[in-house]
């Protein structure tokens, strides 16, 4: 049987579910394409992890038109869509990460909730 690149990637998503995240973040970046937006959208996210985690953050950039059965798995309906799947409750932020002064908010929640405990 031949392994696709999409069949190793939902692999790869799987196992990521399956590991150990204590003291993680977990964070799925949905994209559409190499387009200017896309890669922007990465960029963000890669600084907010380094200044808010402290690098203590796995981030997964997919891409929709690569990883189609991700997007149904996930319920994607638009890009780009950051989803925090841990520390839970799981959050969502759809759309332009242009602002990031939200997300930037919500991350240094979770990361004083995560100290605390």
């Amino acid at each position: 049987m031949k392994t696709t690149k999409s069949t190793r990637a939902t692999k790869a998503a799987k196992s990521s579910r399956a590991r150990p995240l204590q003291g993680k973040y977990l964070l799925r970046l949905f994209v559409a394409g190499a387009t200017a937006r896309s890669r922007q959208a990465v960029l963000r996210v890669r600084q907010l992890c380094e200044a808010e985690l402290d690098r203590g953050g796995i981030l997964e950039v997919i891409d929709i038109y690569q990883q189609p059965e991700l997007a149904r798995a996930n319920q994607i309906v638009a890009t780009p869509t950051l989803i925090m799947e841990f520390p839970r409750p799981v959050r969502r932020f759809i759309g332009s990460l242009a602002n990031t002064t939200g997300l930037s908010v919500e991350l240094a929640v979770s990361a004083k909730r995560r100290i605390a405990l």
